[in-house]
């Protein structure tokens, strides 16, 4: 009679059942990304959940340079000429003047130059933007209302720095 010999553990261990790969998460891959494949074109070809470039081109430019302080007469000169666009009084000007602070508190922090050009644009919608040369920062000044984007937008005066 033949005589079997047990290797102890390894015998236990030929019982298992072999340990497969877990495949309902490797589909749930496949699918989440089909699915955002599928989003991708559907909104490509459906224009639904593009974002487009409403601003269009700038449709007038200046550079301004910005100087005064809380208790002086705010001066703005046309940085490319040095021409004096616009004076404003102590008690006039409050959304100008009022920029002029977050703006030079912007170039403070950053140890930029203050007397550093601010680009003024108005773009193809009609916005009005500020940007700051230095930093690149830019507000659109619309957000603060018309009359707001209007005291700004005199800076740019009829025709001045239109592109076309």
């Amino acid at each position: 009679m033949a005589h079997r010999r047990s290797f102890g553990s390894l015998d236990a261990k030929s019982k298992r059942r072999p340990i497969r790969f877990p495949v309902i998460p490797l589909y749930a891959a496949f699918g989440l990304i089909g699915l955002a494949v599928l989003a991708t074109v559907f909104g490509t070809l459906t224009d639904i959940g593009t974002v487009r470039d409403t601003f269009g081109q700038p449709t007038a430019i200046r550079d301004i340079v910005i100087t005064g302080k809380v208790s002086e007469p705010v001066l703005v000169h046309d940085a490319r000429t040095g021409d004096l666009i616009r004076t404003f009084a102590v008690e006039d000007g409050g959304f100008v003047r009022g920029s002029l602070r977050a703006l030079a508190r912007l170039r403070l922090v950053e140890q930029a130059a203050a007397d550093a050009p601010y680009r003024l644009i108005r773009w193809e919608n009609g916005i009005i933007s500020l940007s700051d040369t230095i930093s690149g920062e830019r507000i659109y000044l619309n957000a603060f209302g018309p009359d707001n984007a209007a005291a700004f937008a005199a800076l740019l005066g009829p025709g001045e720095g239109d592109r076309s």
